[in-house]
């Protein structure tokens, strides 16, 4: 059974916590102010969509759909992306919340961050060169067998990377947080 399509319409301060996002593919969509916190949307398809200032916080993303999406000062607190289908997925973050988001194993290729707080976000196993995290939040995010290949760490805080488990080639740094590439060795700089 083939999904309903839902093309140009505007979804504002909408809430879907209680009667969930019916399921259909839903193209160059903007959902703005919309709430869909501890709810469904999984098996979803977003194509060229934008969500502003929603609060996704622990929804269920299962077998969803991810292309060419854009999330901005969105909460996004507790979503497992990697439940979601990686086919094609393409998302970009500007100023959001991802505390506990989860990207394990998924292929992010310059996928931006920008200004976003990832503290305990996990990125295990996760390919995200070309990435960019500038001005991010890294607090005890977790980098193990992660890509980190040509990714943009210029103005990022309170990470913690060891280069040994890690591929970091020609990775970008300031060279004030260059420290989080040696807390495991936990020595003192003055």
């Amino acid at each position: 059974m083939s999904k309903p399509f839902v093309a140009d319409k505007h979804f504002k301060n909408e809430d879907f916590t209680q009667n969930p996002l019916a399921r259909a593919v839903y193209e160059e969509c903007v959902f703005e102010g919309c709430q869909f916190q501890n709810g469904f949307l999984d098996n979803q398809n977003f194509v060229d969509c934008t969500f502003r200032e929603c609060d996704l916080s622990n929804t269920n993303v299962a077998y969803t759909l991810w292309n060419n999406v854009f999330f901005e000062s969105c909460k996004l607190v507790g979503v497992a992306f990697d439940k979601s289908d990686p086919a094609l997925m393409t998302i970009q973050f500007d100023k959001c919340n991802l505390t506990l988001a989860v990207f394990y194993g998924l292929t992010l290729h310059k996928t931006d961050f920008s200004g976003s707080n990832l503290s305990q976000a996990d990125f295990t196993h996760t390919d995200l060169t070309e990435a960019n995290f500038t001005d991010c939040n890294l607090d005890n995010t977790v980098f193990e067998n992660t890509n980190l290949s040509k990714v943009n760490l210029s103005k990022a805080f309170n990470f913690n990377i060891n280069p040994e488990v890690n591929t970091l080639k020609k990775a970008r740094f300031s060279k004030e947080e260059l420290i989080g590439l040696l807390k495991k060795h936990d020595i003192v700089i003055e």
